[in-house]
């Protein structure tokens, strides 16, 4: 199981901490977040808004790109975008927030040059 594994299936893009039963939503947006002005991340023209009908469509959340184990830092475990959270209350955030609850978590540093 790799060392980002959060569950029994070795499922890497967990938001779940296996710990508290809770799951992970950053507690602020990310310095880089894909609903911050700006177009930060640089996404293809019409991207954000496909990616945000798509994760709505399916009732679902969008995992902070700065959270991604690819991407992150090491340590750094996969959480709800707070700029999708803020914006979406999506059937299963309101699952989550009902039956378990998040444990809001402060976004990782932004990497230095």
């Amino acid at each position: 199981m790799s060392e980002l594994s959060d569950d029994a299936d070795g499922n890497r893009l967990s938001v779940g901490d296996p710990l508290t039963r809770r799951t992970r939503l950053l507690a602020r947006m990310c310095d880089t977040c894909i609903f911050r002005p700006g177009n930060l991340m640089q996404l293809s023209a019409g991207r954000l808004a496909e990616l945000v009908r798509e994760t709505r469509a399916a009732e679902s959340y969008i995992v902070c790109h700065s959270t991604l184990p690819d991407t992150a830092a090491p340590g750094v475990r996969p959480a709800i975008c707070r700029g999708f959270a803020d914006r979406y209350d999506t059937q299963t955030l309101q699952i989550i927030g009902l039956l378990f609850g998040f444990d809001e978590i402060e976004p990782p540093a932004a990497p230095h040059d």
